[in-house]
């Protein structure tokens, strides 16, 4: 692989350092600014730092990484090469590319499937684990909890559950059983891959009082939890809670739900999709999101269109201003033909 190449996409997986992280290197967590590790094998522990943060190249720069238990270091592309034990820089750029939806291998297109490494499919079984061992959530402290966000768009919520003693883990290594919404993350076949848990209030009052209360496992990049079924129309934001509340003014609009704004720009489309809503937040990382989703969907040939919140997201403004605020906001940016499609009286 020429140099230049190798630099190009050492740079673009810098910009999706989080997600990279995430999908490689599942058995570190976010801890500040850095992604901590055992080492670039995929190894439990706390001695390899990833920086998560920072230009593109140069000094402090997003991406690179020093383990310091060996001196070793190295960028994102050491990363993939050396977690999936790829044997040399061609094998090691076509993952890359795979990874972030360029070349053959364009995130967009029909679905590539391919097996999942070794950590990343134990972190996928165990997240089935979970959602099979939760219960269901209607009528649960999870219902209780969005319903208290103004949310009541729970229609074709089959990838909700609720879990009374789940376990949360902080980052002193104390354990807690606390409730939580837990969400199934799967792909465009359906198959689960991950779970996201939303630790809870022991009276479904807020979210749980502490550090992280919602947290992540499993394959996620360019998967998420899905509300509907999309055919030509699909709608993608970060959140649950923001895109449950889009759906309690569009109940029939198939969502999806990120759950981070790097994944939300990772999406993956389905094949027949004519035209993608993208949820934006009112932040940076919204906004970068926005972009390369947008940018993504063009390129596929997808009609891509943004919906704008008022406040921070949608679920601020469902709370704030009403339903009937939300409503006709959203019914002023809607295609026509999606207005008199999804909106219901």
């Amino acid at each position: 692989m020429p140099r230049d190449d190798a630099s190009d996409l050492a740079a673009r997986l810098a910009r999706e350092a989080e997600a990279v992280c995430r999908h490689y290197l599942p058995a570190g967590h976010k801890s500040g600014r850095y992604w901590i590790v055992g080492d670039v094998h995929n190894i439990p522990g706390r001695s390899m730092f990833v920086r998560l943060t920072g230009p593109e190249r140069g000094k402090g720069a997003a991406g690179k990484w020093t383990d310091a238990a060996t001196d070793a270091h190295g960028d994102l592309l050491d990363v993939i090469r050396e977690s999936l034990g790829l044997a040399d820089f061609a094998a090691t750029a076509e993952e890359a590319r795979r990874f972030l939806g360029i070349s053959g291998a364009r995130l967009g297109g029909p679905e590539i499937v391919r097996p999942l490494a070794p950590a990343a499919s134990r972190a996928s079984k165990a997240a089935q684990r979970l959602f099979a061992m939760s219960q269901p959530f209607q009528g649960a402290l999870a219902e209780a909890y969005l319903r208290g966000r103004a949310i009541t768009g729970l229609q074709d919520t089959a990838s909700l559950r609720f879990h009374p003693h789940c376990y949360y883990r902080s980052e002193r290594g104390v354990i807690l059983k606390l409730p939580a919404l837990v969400a199934s993350v799967t792909d465009l076949a359906g198959r689960q891959l991950g779970a996201h848990r939303t630790w809870l209030a022991a009276d479904g009052s807020a979210k749980a009082s502490v550090e992280t209360p919602r947290r992540a496992m499993g394959a996620l990049l360019g998967h998420g939890v899905r509300f509907g079924v999309a055919q030509d129309v699909l709608a993608v934001g970060e959140g649950i809670e923001t895109v449950l509340s889009l759906r309690t003014v569009l109940p029939g609009l198939p969502a999806v739900a990120a759950l981070s704004a790097g994944n939300l720009g990772a999406i993956l489309f389905p094949e027949r999709l004519h035209r993608l809503y993208i949820l934006r937040e009112r932040d940076p990382a919204g906004d970068a999101a926005w972009k390369r989703a947008h940018a993504r969907a063009t390129d596929a040939g997808i009609e891509a269109l943004p919906l704008m919140p008022r406040l921070g997201d949608f679920n601020d403004d469902l709370r704030h201003d009403g339903l009937k605020a939300l409503r006709l906001r959203l019914k002023d940016q809607l295609h026509p033909d999606d207005a008199s499609r999804f909106f219901v009286a």
